[in-house]
């Protein structure tokens, strides 16, 4: 079920906030999907989800393959008969305010902070497009 992305239901945008696993979905060189479990959030405001994780990770890499525009990536959540799809194109962010800010917001919905990772990055998404029910 698609979602207005500027109207968002507010049940839609609780199920963002719960602490619920994620997957990402960015696609290989080949055009195969890579799929992995990741902690998302999502800033309806500015449509933007953040995934952090190690700039070495083939996420990463898929990301950086597509090219300085970005990728075309989903993340995703289900709860029993909950779920919700964020769709939009993926880059790779480095700044550390950045890197920061997500780290942040990661503490906050996963009720936990990260250890220290020098090699920490962001995978930033600007969604273009929501689908589910929260």
């Amino acid at each position: 079920m698609a979602n207005d992305l500027h109207h968002l239901d507010p049940g839609y945008l609780a199920f963002w906030q719960e602490y619920h696993l994620c997957t990402l979905t960015t696609p290989r060189p080949d055009g195969t999907p890579h799929v992995v479990p990741v902690g998302v959030t999502f800033e309806p405001e500015t449509l933007t989800a953040r995934v952090i994780t190690r700039g070495t990770s083939a996420k990463v890499r898929n990301v950086r393959a597509a090219g300085p525009t970005g990728a075309r990536v989903a993340v995703c959540q289900v709860s029993r008969g909950r779920w919700a799809t964020l769709e939009g194109v993926a880059t790779v962010v480095t700044e550390p305010e950045a890197v920061a800010d997500a780290v942040a917001r990661y503490a906050e919905r996963y009720q936990r902070t990260p250890a220290p990772n020098p090699e920490r990055v962001l995978i930033r998404i600007a969604v273009d497009r929501a689908l589910g029910r929260g």
